[in-house]
């Protein structure tokens, strides 16, 4: 394939990235060697590690993961905290990198237990010269109940901290938010009333990814105990989506900026968050799997699927799938369609008649002498058969119903899967 380059570059809070594609705010980016050579890899920018004035005393081991029949990671479990190492030190990787590469972008996270820690670690900031600033909220599995997602499902400390923190600098100021919450919205507004330009989401989700039967605890095992932390990667991307899409569609936060995290490890995943309204995004998991070239990947696919589609610049993307998600109550649902199975490419396996028949509506007859499927008159169109066959192009959607007394309208139908 020959090698497309668009130009990516895009404004994020009033500051020039040359892409959108930045560390998150993790182990991935702890140190100055770690994140110099994520910008020679290509990477826009970093959300440093998060740095507090408590300085935390890790546990060993504090990773897991969730696989499935042979899989790579669907889903990564973390007892990490914030920064391990001196305030100050971190504080003087964030000048080095300001100023050995002036051309990237430096967050600072930051991340106080009250008032006069937060005004402090913007300061701090500001003099180490970063572009923006990002205030973590949502952090899972801090040791102290006056950090962490602890707080960012508090309204009013989220108002209370982010006003601190603007306070005393000019820098923009961006809201880490926790999906530990099932109003995400209520604390994004009382960051933007307290001042913060930006919102970040979604940090890790609560979680236990597996238990251990040897000792009976979860993992991972710490001297025979565990916790419950935050969960990440691929399997996390739908929920982090869904967040996003919320907030970008709330007319109280629309002077705000969006951060999209979560699952993101190819430039589909990228999209899908620009897609519903972020200008900036941000990655871990990917890179602790398959490391910092990865941003050679998203930035590849994304210009090919650029050109291919006719865009020249990424703000004709942002936000394009906002109009068309729309409330339940709200959707079509004067029709059906009935899946379309292609005898030719069916390999038999039986999976979609097992599927219909024990998990759904009965609809798919099966030819013994044949062995293939049909569909009989019970179809509802739920569509559970395309989602279950093994063979791409094998089950499609085909013909449309319409209900009784409904009227016939033109329906937009997805004909591709991939």
């Amino acid at each position: 394939m020959m090698a497309v380059r668009k130009d990516l570059s895009i404004e994020y809070l009033g500051v020039k990235c040359e892409n959108p594609f930045f560390l998150s705010s993790s182990p991935v980016g702890g140190n100055y060697d770690m994140v110099a050579k994520c910008f020679e890899a290509g990477w826009g920018g970093v959300f440093f590690k998060t740095i507090g004035i408590f300085v935390a005393d890790e546990c060993s081991p504090r990773f897991d993961n969730n696989g499935k029949e042979g899989l790579p990671w669907i889903g990564f479990k973390n007892m990490e905290q914030i920064s391990d190492k001196p305030t100050e030190q971190n504080f003087e990787y964030l000048a080095r990198l300001k100023r050995d590469y002036p051309d990237k972008v430096v967050v600072s996270s930051i991340m106080g237990s009250d008032e006069d820690e937060w005004k402090k670690l913007a300061k701090l900031s500001e003099q180490a010269g970063v572009d923006l600033i990002e205030g973590n909220f949502s952090c899972p599995q801090m040791t102290s109940h006056a950090m962490g997602s602890d707080v960012g499902s508090s309204p009013e400390l989220v108002k209370q901290y982010s006003e601190a923190v603007t306070s005393v600098t000019d820098i923009p100021f961006i809201a880490k938010m926790t999906p530990n919450i099932t109003n995400m919205n209520l604390p994004a507004r009382a960051a933007a009333l307290g001042g913060a330009k930006g919102i970040s989401a979604i940090n890790t989700i609560k979680s236990i990814t597996n238990i251990d039967f040897e000792h009976m605890t979860a993992m991972p095992v710490v001297d025979g105990k565990s916790s419950i932390s935050g969960y990440s990667g691929a399997a996390v991307r739908p929920i982090a989506l869904r967040f996003c899409a919320l907030l970008a569609q709330d007319a109280l936060l629309r002077d705000a900026e969006f951060s999209g995290i979560g699952g993101v490890e190819t430039w589909r995943d990228a999209l899908e968050f620009l897609l519903v309204g972020c200008r900036n995004i941000q990655v871990t998991t990917a890179v602790m799997q398959y490391g910092y070239r990865i941003v050679e990947d998203m930035i590849s696919g994304l210009s090919h699927f650029m050109e291919e589609r006719g865009y020249d610049d990424l703000d004709a993307l942002i936000g394009q799938a906002l109009p068309n998600i729309i409330p339940a109550e709200e959707l079509n649902r004067d029709f059906r369609i009935i899946p379309n199975i292609d005898r030719d490419k069916c390999v038999g396996c039986g999976r979609c008649y097992i599927s219909c028949c024990d998990g759904a509506h009965q609809a798919i007859d099966w030819e013994e002498d044949a062995r293939r499927p049909a569909i009989n008159d019970k179809c509802v169109g739920c569509h559970l058969c395309l989602n279950v066959c093994p063979v791409a192009g094998c089950i499609t959607p085909g013909e449309i119903r319409f209900k009784e007394g409904r009227r016939h309208t033109d329906i937009l139908l997805k004909r591709y899967y991939d």
